[in-house]
């Protein structure tokens, strides 16, 4: 595939799962509201520390080139 049709393919991917993901973000920070939900503080350290260490994989794969599986959420 000629570099700037896989640029333009990068472009096109990147745009729009950035784009899911900060609206599945927003998602994630509806229930923050505690006239719909209850929580702990446990429960938002373990969302937050996922979600951390998401994006710190996210780097390192940009940075690095490092793959790694992404693993699923589980409150512990």
């Amino acid at each position: 595939m000629p570099e700037n049709k896989k640029r333009d393919k990068f472009e096109e991917l990147a745009e729009k799962r950035v784009t899911e993901i900060i609206k599945k973000i927003r998602l994630i920070g509806n229930l923050a509201n505690r006239n719909n939900y209850d929580y702990t503080d446990e429960h938002v350290k373990q969302i937050l520390s996922k979600l951390d260490e998401e994006l710190r994989l996210l780097k390192i794969k940009f940075n690095d080139g490092e793959k790694e599986k992404a693993t699923a959420f589980k409150f512990r």
